[in-house]
């Protein structure tokens, strides 16, 4: 009998230790830990994992992601510090969290900014525009690679939303940021900046008539139940930025530097046809339980952008300086040519 056991150990072990072996053999070169807030279920998460599997095999398993979703490893400020401290290799985080560690992606808060067509939005996300707002993360100790689209904001309130003359005398709930603020202000409504979590206490109560989210948002948080009507606006681009740990990023050989920023960029169009499906279905949920939905024709969307882009605009530069205006200028002219 102890020989049988004796047997049965040795070939145990060596089983253990040939496996062990080919878990070797097989091992990435590079593994970036990838942190985000959203869960497993959403747009940003369900193409973290298309480009880590892209960039494995492209790679020839060289290079592993590894995803953790829905703030395991920190909320986005904890995330950013840490990438930029080299604890973390990378984070996707929206742009709207990022204003204070850059002021110059504040850009992303002004309303209007990307057409409505995606391909002309895309147009100037990878553009000359893009590259410059990628390129103001220099300074700040991280490496941006891409920036990702995860919808677009929407008006919400308990109050008529009819016309654009409605919004007057209303209170919003925004983030805080002053540019955000101003673009209320321009409609003649307030904005309050108060915390997420405190937001559907204050619709229920009345201490803020409304606020502004993407679809899948108002039907996750149920703002529905406390909100009567929608206005279709998609005046906010939510964008997310793709940021590196710089020390990480250049230890890469370039071709596989290469490779990650394609693949970023490859899944894009399935990126934004996902969010679209969630934003669908976000929508015939918020319908079935009632909320009177009205959609912006384009010339409404015109004349909000006339009264609200030119306050969010100087909002952006008094708090973005020389380098704000620098990358308006860049914008613009992309944006006029898109439009063309």
């Amino acid at each position: 009998m102890k020989n049988i056991l004796g047997a049965l150990a040795s070939t145990a072990i060596a089983a253990a230790i040939g496996m062990m072996a080919v878990s070797g053999a097989g091992a990435a070169e590079f593994v970036a830990k990838i942190g985000h807030l959203e869960s497993d279920q959403q747009s940003r998460h369900v193409h973290l994992e298309k480009v880590a599997e892209l960039v494995a095999e492209r790679t020839g398993g060289a290079v592993e992601f590894q995803i953790y979703p829905q703030g395991q490893l920190g909320q986005q400020r904890e995330m950013t510090e840490g990438v930029q401290l080299g604890t973390l290799e990378a984070t996707v985080a929206p742009a709207a969290f990022l204003g204070g560690f850059n002021p110059a992606v504040s850009i992303l808060d002004i309303p209007y900014l990307l057409p409505a067509d995606d391909e002309a939005a895309q147009a100037i996300r990878s553009g000359a525009f893009g590259e410059a707002l990628c390129d103001s993360f220099d300074t700040r100790g991280v490496e941006c690679i891409t920036l990702w689209p995860n919808g677009r904001k929407n008006f919400t309130s308990n109050e008529p939303l009819a016309d654009l003359d409605d919004f007057a005398g209303q209170k919003f709930r925004v983030m805080d940021s002053n540019i955000l603020i101003e673009q209320f202000n321009a409609l003649g409504a307030s904005a309050i900046a108060l915390p997420f979590g405190e937001l559907y206490t204050a619709l229920q109560t009345g201490v803020v008539d409304g606020q502004e989210n993407p679809l899948d948002t108002i039907q996750r948080m149920k703002f529905y139940e406390v909100q009567e009507h929608l206005v279709l606006s998609n005046h906010g681009a939510m964008e997310d930025v793709v940021l590196f740990n710089p020390a990480f990023w250049q230890s890469l050989p370039e071709e596989h530097r290469t490779t990650i920023v394609e693949a970023f960029n490859e899944v894009i169009p399935d990126l934004i046809e996902h969010k679209a499906a969630a934003v669908d279905a976000a929508l015939e949920e918020i319908k079935a339980a009632g909320m009177n939905v009205r959609e912006l024709s384009d010339e409404e969307k015109a004349a909000f952008r006339e009264k609200m882009y030119p306050a969010a605009r100087a909002a952006y530069i008094e708090r973005a300086g020389e380098e704000g205006e620098q990358l308006i200028a860049i914008y613009e002219k992309e944006y006029e040519t898109a439009a063309e």
